[in-house]
């Protein structure tokens, strides 16, 4: 059972709060250290009222807090990174008059490990946060959860990476950081609710399940990177945001005079900074010269750093001419990438993949489902789709009704009935025989263990279009290369 053990510390040290990594065995304690620039705020008993509830509730319209449960004084422990919708989510929960105390997650490499901390962003995210919480005299703890996010996050996305899988970080930090190690921090502090500025809407009917619902915005909705959440940590949770779109947040963020009010929107995967992907993967994995086969013909086209620098679908970073060429399959065995400038092909269909690792929010559905909505990628696109779970294993056969090119194993596919999001799983290798036809001869070429034998690359070139007669609907491998 996990227990917590608070130390306050009152000289003026750096903040610490350190979660040790968890075992079956072991306890989880949190240490408490005051800010240096911000004066220590032990949790109190609840304060808010009824009349506290009014004047903050005055200037704003239920409208813009009716995600943020109004006229029922809640202890919130509030999420806040430092951008304009971590801070906004925070105002609109003090405005309905809650008790809130607000938490920094610094999540950082291990020190010990090559990280760049001389790029990364964190320090100027801290002071924003800092000076929103002054505004509203709301305290301030900073969370050190850095071992925790490498073992937990980074060190599994490495290794998905390594094994030719696309791993999406983002599903991974709610899942095991936010509400997964965090809360589980914080689990004997009696607060109320979780809160932080993701798009998305949670209910809590007064009996049974709580439910995962789409936000006000479906261009900014986050329930794609919710999805794998488990129903104790939903049932938790509350997002301020859900009712409302990003264009009347940068509104209210105006309106509060918050100091990052015109601040641009982080992008990226969150521990990066403003490091490029392909650096990290090249500094954790390295580098191991490979080759770039046609799928088509099997031509030796180039050489590439490592198959773990591309994802299915990927275009950018190929560097071959006569183009645009797209990453079609990789042989991780052999260190093979094979790509096509074919790949939106009638004929390249992908429409049916596997998903493992399903976690439901409300209870495994059962047999086949016909009639549900799928993401397969963050954004406001949707696929309709099927799925039918197999005989043995969590896993699933899941059918779309339009093809997608973008499929890759490691991703994460979303599953909604109407707008409540119901759960997820993880998209698979072993798709079914409609995944993208290699030629023979390339696969016979890439099991070479000798590449040297493959001689130089061909030469690729943009050919002239001729005036070959082709059928109906036929286009001629020279018009091919032309509109390349």
């Amino acid at each position: 059972m996990l227990s917590a053990v608070m130390k306050p510390l009152l000289s003026p040290s750096p903040s610490l709060f350190r979660l040790p990594p968890l075992s079956s065995s072991s306890s989880l304690s949190l240490f408490f250290h005051a800010l240096p620039f911000y004066s220590p705020h032990p949790i109190t008993p609840l304060r808010s009222s009824r009349r506290n509830y009014t004047r903050h509730h005055a200037s704003l319209s239920d409208y813009y807090l009716s995600c943020s449960v109004p006229g029922k004084p809640l202890r919130v422990a509030v999420l806040l990174s430092g951008g304009v919708d971590s801070s906004v989510a925070l105002r609109l929960l003090h405005a309905a008059g809650h008790s809130c105390t607000a938490f920094y997650l610094k999540i950082w490499f291990q020190e010990g490990f090559e990280n760049f901390w001389n790029q990364c962003p964190w320090e100027d995210d801290l002071k924003y946060a800092k000076h929103v919480c002054e505004q509203v005299n709301v305290p301030l703890e900073v969370v050190h959860l850095t071992d925790e996010y490498w073992e937990r996050v980074v060190s599994y996305i490495i290794e998905e990476y390594r094994c030719g899988r696309t791993p999406n970080p983002d599903v991974l930090c709610n899942t095991r950081i936010k509400f997964g190690a965090f809360m589980d921090a914080i689990s004997d502090m009696e607060y109320d609710y979780i809160a932080s500025g993701h798009y998305a809407k949670v209910v809590h009917p007064p009996a049974g399940s709580s439910v995962l619902e789409l936000s006000q915005d479906m261009v900014k909705d986050q329930t794609y990177f919710l999805s794998h959440l488990s129903q104790t940590q939903l049932k938790r949770l509350l997002f301020p945001l859900g009712c409302i779109k990003k264009e009347e947040v940068r509104k209210l963020a105006t309106q509060f005079d918050l100091p990052n009010k015109d601040r641009k929107d982080s992008q990226g995967i969150c521990f990066l900074g403003k490091i490029k992907f392909s650096d990290f993967v090249g500094t954790h994995i390295g580098e191991m010269e490979g080759i770039i086969l046609e799928a088509e013909t099997g031509d030796f086209l180039g050489n590439h750093r490592g198959f773990w620098f591309y994802t299915i679908g990927q275009r950018q970073g190929l560097r071959l001419p006569g183009g645009p060429w797209y990453v079609v399959e990789k042989d991780t065995k052999n260190n093979v990438v094979f790509v096509s400038r074919d790949y939106y092909s009638i004929d390249k269909r992908r429409r049916v993949f596997r998903v493992g690792s399903l976690r439901w929010l409300s209870g495994k559905p059962s047999g086949n489902v016909r009639q549900l909505r799928c993401k397969i990628r963050h954004g406001p696109g949707f696929y309709s789709c099927s799925f039918e779970m197999e005989a043995e294993g969590d896993v699933a056969v899941v059918h779309l009704d339009e093809d997608d090119q973008g499929l890759a194993a490691g991703q994460f596919s979303a599953f909604y009935e109407g707008t409540t999001c119901i759960g997820s799983g993880v998209i698979l290798e072993s798709w079914d025989d409609q995944c993208f036809p290699v030629c023979e001869k390339a696969l016979q070429l890439a099991a070479v263990e000798d590449k040297t034998k493959l001689g130089k690359p061909v030469k690729i070139m943009t050919m002239p279009v001729t005036s070959v007669e082709t059928e109906p609907g036929e286009t001629s491998g020279e018009e091919k290369l032309v509109n390349a």
